[in-house]
């Protein structure tokens, strides 16, 4: 007797394909949980820009191929060079009129040297995105954390979180997104796994009064820091950006320095599209600092330039990699190294 399950028998019942939840936590009734390993090694930014690294590797080098003059035509290649790398027209002005003054003052003559100036001056240039941040100032520490849909928003939030939680401060999360059906299960998901308790109503219920009682849950608690999850939303949708104003307002009232911290998650794939994004989120409800996710993706490492030239927030985490423990604190120096290429590796 053939056996009516085996693979080949054309009518026998094939495994139902993992989706939402279940799929993102790899979870199985008869297996324990093999969610993102919350422990695993963490990529390095070095690791997180090397699509961004390789690409202007190939570029440079093409610039600096055979015999050159450091003249304006050498400059000039190098502009464009920049821009094609989503470092955007004016940073990438700033930035070789930079360089090309350290070339003059120091007066360098090979490649490698224009290549550590050039890394100096990216640090240089974004060095004001690394900035201070003390979360302990205030108690509790509220952050609304904002963006588009699909940037990877909750789970980033939950990454966030345990880097909190290993510092030893105590978290709470609101399941703010109550746009999305499944959104408030996703963090519920994420407070079980980190041990972070999280306040939430039903599905379509007022988000500004979600986050009200979080707040007052947190205040009597005693909670370090308050993480408001909301609903990813286009700039041009523009019920979902009066939600967000709604939220500001209500915590405001409450007092007036909240919320202390509007993050936005940009997911650095979209480019220069990621400017417009925060251009609108900034006009309608503060944002004051940056996570740029998603490095790991995409060749558009040089977005960080330019979100740092034209507005000076800091921006407190480069995504590098999908491992749970792949959120790295920015740091302008690291950033350079990883991102300026030297021309040696394509030697090897």
């Amino acid at each position: 007797m053939s056996d009516t399950n085996s693979p080949q028998d054309p009518n026998a019942e094939q495994p139902k394909k993992k989706s939402g939840l279940s799929r993102l936590f790899s979870r199985d009734k008869n297996k324990s949980d093999t969610a993102p390993d919350l422990n695993a090694e963490a990529a390095t930014v070095e690791e997180g820009l090397s699509k961004s690294r390789n690409s202007l590797l190939g570029k440079i080098g093409h610039v600096f191929k055979g015999s050159f003059d450091l003249d304006d035509d050498l400059f000039e290649e190098l502009e464009e060079v920049l821009i094609t790398s989503d470092i955007g027209v004016d940073a990438s002005l700033k930035l070789v009129e930079n360089l090309r003054n350290r070339v003059k003052t120091e007066k360098i003559q090979d490649t490698a040297g224009v290549i550590a100036g050039l890394r100096t001056e990216v640090a240089n240039m974004v060095r004001p995105a690394q900035q201070p941040w003390n979360v302990l100032h205030q108690r509790p520490y509220v952050m609304l954390m904002v963006g588009v849909n699909g940037v990877g928003k909750t789970t980033t939030t939950a990454k966030i979180a345990k880097q909190f939680k290993d510092q030893g401060r105590s978290v709470m999360f609101a399941a703010a997104d109550t746009f999305r059906a499944a959104a408030t299960e996703q963090l519920q998901e994420w407070g079980r796994r980190l041990d972070i308790p999280v306040v939430a109503q039903g599905h379509g219920a007022d988000a500004a009064a979600v986050a009200h009682d979080a707040l007052t849950s947190a205040i009597v608690k005693g909670t370090h820091v308050l993480m408001i999850d909301t609903a990813g939303r286009l700039h041009t949708q523009s019920d979902l950006m009066e939600q967000l104003q709604k939220i500001n307002r209500v915590l405001g009232n409450l007092d007036p320095s909240m919320p202390h911290e509007v993050m936005q998650i940009l997911d650095a794939g979209t480019g220069q599209n990621a400017l417009s994004q925060l251009d609108h989120f900034k006009d309608a409800v503060g944002v004051n600092s940056v996570c740029l996710t998603k490095l790991d993706g995409s060749a558009k490492g040089g977005l960080a330039i330019s979100i740092t030239q034209k507005y000076q927030l800091p921006i407190r985490y480069l995504g590098v990699g999908e491992g749970f423990n792949d959120l790295q604190a920015f740091d302008a120096d690291a950033f350079a190294a990883a991102l300026v290429p030297d021309l040696s590796e394509s030697q090897s």
